[in-house]
């Protein structure tokens, strides 16, 4: 995908992809889950950043939790 990515800012084509977890709502919050996970591509030239969300499963938000 970073082969063909273009910036929609610029139209920058070499980006960074990383991952990011974040925290959704309720009892995850109280908790301190983060069971929202993001594939992110950031252009290296304005640092546009585009966030696209990762499907998890629940066993693998349990173990995260377990391992905190």
């Amino acid at each position: 995908m970073a082969k063909s990515w273009e910036c929609p800012k610029c139209g920058g084509r070499e980006c960074e992809v990383g991952q990011m977890a974040a925290t959704g709502g309720g009892w995850a919050k109280i908790f301190d889950v983060q069971n929202k996970k993001f594939s992110t591509i950031t252009c290296s030239n304005c640092r546009y950043t585009e966030f696209y969300q990762v499907p998890t499963s629940k066993l693998g938000n349990i173990f995260d939790f377990l391992t905190q």
